[in-house]
């Protein structure tokens, strides 16, 4: 699946938005793209996520892990596609949000214990929750051998993503974006999106700040 069909894909669902918005960051922007826009159309996710396993094809996964929530869905599909292409089991599992951070329980730490680990997220901005989940793997004993993104919104490189020895997007968006001291929407009185990424708790924190 190459970039332009990926593209094509989100545009499909309705992944891309013009407005005012804010991410998790902090940081505010004029086009956001809204992952959850993704997950209710299952051909198309399924698509994509196999066009993830395509390019782990033959590399010894033995296990996928993704954030919560997304990336239950992620590692799911990826982990099936994974083991149709190899023909073998792949273990589809999830890191639990933790306060800031991640942390695998439920089992899943004994079942990627020792085995080559993917890691999965949908849309990565500064890399942050795809570094947690890449350094829990770690701490409890998996051998992470990537990492990968369908949409890469932020110039993350493999550094900011928690040094994996691979990571991969499917897309890579360019998108403009400044800290809201520096926002011209803001400046000019356009609202904040409320609906989608982080607008209410921008607007609840200023509020405050009054």
């Amino acid at each position: 699946m190459n970039e332009d069909q990926v593209l094509e894909v989100l545009q499909k669902v309705g992944a891309f938005r013009a407005g005012h918005f804010v991410f998790v960051s902090g940081l505010h922007a004029d086009t956001y793209v809204n992952k959850n826009a993704m997950y209710p159309y299952t051909h198309e996710m399924s698509g994509l996520c196999r066009g993830i396993a395509e390019l782990f094809k033959g590399q010894g996964v033995e296990a996928v892990v993704g954030p919560a929530t997304g990336g239950i869905i992620l590692a799911q599909w990826v982990a099936y596609h994974l083991t149709e292409i190899e023909g073998r089991e792949v273990y589809g599992t999830y890191a639990d949000k933790d306060g800031e951070g991640f942390v695998i329980k439920r089992g899943y730490d004994e079942i990627i214990k020792g085995k080559k680990t993917l890691v999965v997220e949908d849309l990565v901005t500064t890399g942050g929750s795809l570094r947690k989940v890449v350094t829990e793997a770690r701490r409890v004993g998996a051998d992470v051998v990537g990492a990968v993104a369908i949409c890469n919104r932020g110039d993350v490189t493999k550094e900011m993503a928690g040094n994996p020895p691979v990571f991969k997007s499917l897309l890579t968006v360019q998108l403009d974006q400044w800290p809201a001291d520096e926002c011209d929407l803001c400046k000019r009185g356009i609202p904040v999106n409320t609906d989608i990424g982080h607008g209410k708790e921008f607007l609840a924190k200023k509020k405050a700040e009054k």
